[in-house]
């Protein structure tokens, strides 16, 4: 066990420092090279890891090739500033329109997407309202927040979710019906707690008739009629690949591509700028770090956790889910979402307590947002910033992280008795 945990341990603070520049999945792999050679995991271990997640990387590039594309024609854009119209300048209202447009785009393209696309044009929008500090802060920690907290609902919201699906052989519609509820109050209780905390920080009145129309931001009309559509046959494609136990990267990468091309027919993109942008780094970091992990079960740390799992399950069907979810919250908390979901998985296939797994998701998907360090989403969105001049310490961070998260992961669990 010491030999594993201190592997994972080094790799996971190299992808978390990132010295002179080192990719992520870089890092992962030497890590999952190091594993090998040092016998924690065998090439067994690397093909049973690899098919796991196979399917969730390669679905996860594709929506975030597909959130690229809609980015370009500037849907995401046109959407923030409907928003901000609607709200008619009130900013309690804003708030709350902005937290429900970031469920929304994570629910569809992923809390990364929504990291990555939604935050620097919500910060543009803020400057350019003249916001002060201190509002910026509110509505920035209140976006990154819902990315997590609203990636629920669907199999593609998240990476836990397409690699838990997986492991467990939960369909689409199946999934989406049992997490309708939970994701729900997710979002509600994400609403009321941040307005609670935020809400002296919140601007009573913007003037955002100095923002521009949302017509003025479509870079090409015709995509963006087309763009509506295409969603729509590949939110129904996802249900027939349900229906045919077909790969959900099968729709998720082909749909993007398929998009990609339509948008450079129509000269809405460039192609090979799109494809090159996209985050492959992510491919080689679920594999490799999923395969660090993987010593960690070999040591038997999921067989330590399934005792605990099975004594919750003792104690009752409630104790068991909000024990589960809030064990995977403080795991996915101090060593990242992405081996918690994995650890967790393989600990509740050991009991045989199979829909825990969903008690499982949902703490890997709030929890992490009690440190900086939690999930890929958290890192990815504090780089977007720091790359637009804002920096976020840990300290301020974890000051509203830990006070937010636990009351609505509570109340999201609820959803799943």
């Amino acid at each position: 066990m010491l030999l594993a945990s201190t592997l994972f341990l080094i790799t996971l603070v190299f992808v978390i420092w990132q010295p002179k520049g080192l990719q992520i999945g870089t890092t992962a792999i030497i890590g999952a090279v190091a594993a090998l050679i040092l016998g924690v995991v065998s090439f067994d271990d690397v093909i049973t890891v690899t098919d796991i997640v196979w399917d969730a990387t390669l679905a996860f590039i594709g929506i975030i090739i597909l959130s690229l594309v809609l980015d370009e024609i500037g849907i995401f854009e046109w959407a923030a500033l409907k928003m901000a119209r609607l709200s008619g300048g009130n900013g309690n209202l804003l708030f709350v329109y902005i937290l429900l447009l970031g469920a929304l785009v994570a629910a569809f393209f992923a809390n990364d997407g929504a990291a990555l696309i939604l935050t620097p044009i919500l910060l543009a929008k803020m400057k350019h309202l003249n916001m002060k500090p201190l509002a910026i802060f509110a509505f920035l920690m209140a976006g990154g927040f819902i990315g997590d907290s609203a990636s629920n609902p669907l199999v593609i919201s998240n990476l836990t979710n397409i690699v838990t699906a997986g492991f467990f052989d939960i369909g689409f519609w199946e999934y989406a019906k049992t997490m309708f509820l939970p994701n729900l109050l997710a979002i509600i209780a994400s609403i009321v707690v941040l307005w609670i905390y935020f809400r002296k920080d919140i601007p009573k009145q913007l003037d955002v008739q100095n923002l521009a129309t949302p017509e003025s931001v479509i870079k090409n009309m015709i995509m963006f009629k087309l763009s509506w559509w295409f969603l729509g046959l590949l939110m129904i494609g996802y249900f027939i690949g349900d229906y045919f136990n077909l790969p959900v990267s099968l729709f998720a990468l082909g749909g993007a591509l398929i998009f990609l091309a339509i948008a450079n027919h129509f000269k809405a993109v460039k192609p090979l700028e799109t494809i090159k942008s996209a985050p492959w780094q992510v491919v080689w970091f679920s594999i490799g770090l999923y395969v660090v992990v993987y010593g960690l079960k070999n040591a038997g740390l999921t067989s330590y956790l399934a005792v605990i799992i099975n004594d919750m399950q003792e104690m009752g069907n409630t104790a068991a889910v909000i024990g589960t979810g809030f064990l995977a919250a403080a795991l996915s908390s101090i060593m990242n979402n992405m081996p918690t979901i994995m650890i967790m998985d393989i600990a509740i296939a050991e009991t045989g307590h199979e829909a825990l797994a969903y008690a499982n998701i949902l703490g890997s998907n709030l929890g992490p947002k009690m440190t900086p360090i939690g999930s890929l989403a958290t890192l990815l969105w504090l780089h977007v910033l720091a790359q637009k001049g804002v920096k976020i310490g840990w300290g301020e961070y974890m000051k509203v992280g830990l006070v937010i998260t636990p009351p609505v992961l509570f109340v999201a669990l609820l959803g799943l008795l």
